[in-house]
């Protein structure tokens, strides 16, 4: 059987640094917020183009760290895509707030710029909701349109989260996300293209001041630099003992950050393998699938999926397996179809193109270590299928 992301080439190649990495933590005996997760924060931060970044638990805590920063709350609206992860639209309703879920690009699978600004206009006319954040999904690994859609969200005065759990170290046009973003937050899920042996997050910012307050909830809202600034009594002592907000505990594993210094080190060169994958994926699927991927002008995809377009996909994916190609569908239920989901607000027109896309979409195999003669295999083994 292929493997669908094969973790342990890479863990083989990378030739026991991680497990030199690992033990070296173990022996320090920081285990929780030692300094591998600070070097680790800096070493994220250089290579995300961004003055912050700071680990937390996972992909999902990232997302609502800046939530709860912003104060957002009952009555507030949050747009993103309903063709993403339950984790993108989940951490809205913990706040009391309600996603509103927008349509994406048929191309790129990412939100759809127009489709945002009429979901912002719709509710502003009904009036029930205050627009307050755009979550854009950086979807399979390649950036959202972030110049339109940072446009949209000054002219109404939105923030902008990058969710780029699936695409950290995308780029548009040579520049991170975080450019146009306010925010950016990623997993470190172990089948994410910088993944840990674990789980793990983060959250980049260039906002010296909301760097600030997310490192105090993470940390069950700790006292914080500014918060002595602002007159608040020297402390002493540790400064998780006094809680100047209502924060969290989601901090970022030492030994993970370990791991995750190790595999920063060769990141760059994993996504330009990637890409060459990608590329020869194109080439020689196009002819035998009804679309393959589609990246936008000037961007750079990290390829944390390789998805084609099929009009037999499940035919297809059934062939495969009987075949010992490995397939998976994201998302067979968007979020919006999804039971927990069904009572928040669509943009005006509804969410056509991610309705067809969920019956079209199957992901391949895809990692920095698939051999030409394994991908090929699957090229075959997808050529073949004659349903």
């Amino acid at each position: 059987m292929i493997p669908f992301i094969d973790l342990q080439a890479q863990r083989q190649r990378l030739g026991g640094k991680i497990e030199a990495a690992v033990q070296e933590a173990v022996v320090g005996g920081a285990w929780v917020m030692g300094p591998q997760v600070r070097q680790f924060e800096a070493d994220l931060a250089a290579f995300g183009q961004a003055k912050h970044a700071l680990g937390c638990g996972n992909g999902t805590d990232a997302l609502i760290l800046p939530l709860i920063a912003w104060g957002v709350r009952t009555g507030d609206a949050v747009f993103c895509p309903s063709f993403t992860f339950t984790a993108t639209a989940e951490v809205v309703p913990w706040l009391g707030a309600s996603p509103v879920f927008v349509d994406v690009d048929a191309h790129t699978y990412n939100m759809d710029p127009a489709k945002l600004e009429a979901a912002i206009e719709a509710v502003k006319a009904e009036g029930r909701l205050t627009p307050r954040v755009v979550i854009a999904v950086d979807l399979f690994g390649q950036p959202a349109d972030y110049p339109a859609i940072r446009a949209i969200c000054d002219r109404h005065g939105l923030k902008l989260i990058s969710d780029s759990a699936q695409g950290f170290g995308c780029t548009l046009n040579g520049d991170h996300p975080l450019k146009w973003a306010d925010v950016t937050t990623t997993s470190f899920f172990p089948a994410k293209p910088l993944g840990c042996y674990g789980d793990g997050g983060a959250v980049l910012t260039d906002d010296d001041d909301l760097a600030q307050e997310m490192d105090s909830l993470r940390v069950h809202g700790k006292v914080v630099a500014k918060d002595l600034e602002a007159g608040a009594a020297a402390f002493a002592h540790d400064p998780k003992y006094l809680a100047m907000r209502i924060g969290m505990n989601s901090r970022l594993d030492t030994i993970q950050a370990a791991i995750l210094i190790e595999k920063l080190k060769v990141f760059g060169q994993e996504i330009e393998w990637r890409n060459r994958i990608a590329a020869r994926y194109n080439e020689r699927l196009a002819p035998h699938v009804s679309a393959v991927p589609h990246v936008i002008d000037g961007g750079v995809s990290i390829w944390a999926q390789y998805t084609i377009e099929h009009e037999d996909r499940d035919g297809l994916a059934a062939h495969l397996k009987d075949q010992g190609v490995p397939t998976a569908v994201y998302y067979p239920v968007p979020m919006h179809m999804q039971p927990a989901y069904q009572r928040f607000p669509q943009g005006a027109g509804g969410l056509p193109v991610t309705e067809r896309l969920r019956n079209r979409v199957l992901s391949l195999p895809m990692h920095a270590d698939l051999d030409e003669a394994t991908q090929d295999k699957v090229v075959a083994a997808v050529a073949s299928y004659k349903g």
